[in-house]
């Protein structure tokens, strides 16, 4: 790692933590906005949860340029998931 070596520990736990738990769940909850469905509230609390740990991650990526991509694709992918479930929200409204 090219960062800080105090943060290799945090690092490897992070993405192990994103790669079995967090990533699964997200690309699960993507799938199910493009296809039109609903976030449930319990959908919605985690992906709260997310954004809250991204942006208390904020200073690792910062410190870490190898983890600006991925950093950077997950913020994506947690909006592009937040836009749509706001557009299926809103599309149920004119029924």
């Amino acid at each position: 790692m090219t960062g800080n070596t105090s943060d290799e520990g945090i690092i490897t736990v992070l993405l192990e933590r994103l790669t079995t738990q967090r990533l699964p769940r997200v690309l699960d909850l993507h799938a199910r906005v493009e296809r039109g469905e609903r976030l449930s509230d319990y959908d919605i609390g985690f992906l709260s949860q997310v954004m809250e740990d991204a942006e208390r991650a904020k200073p690792l990526c910062d410190r870490n340029p190898q983890l600006a991509e991925i950093c950077t694709k997950m913020v994506s992918l947690y909006g592009a998931i937040t836009s749509r479930a706001l557009a299926n929200e809103g599309g149920d409204a004119d029924r």
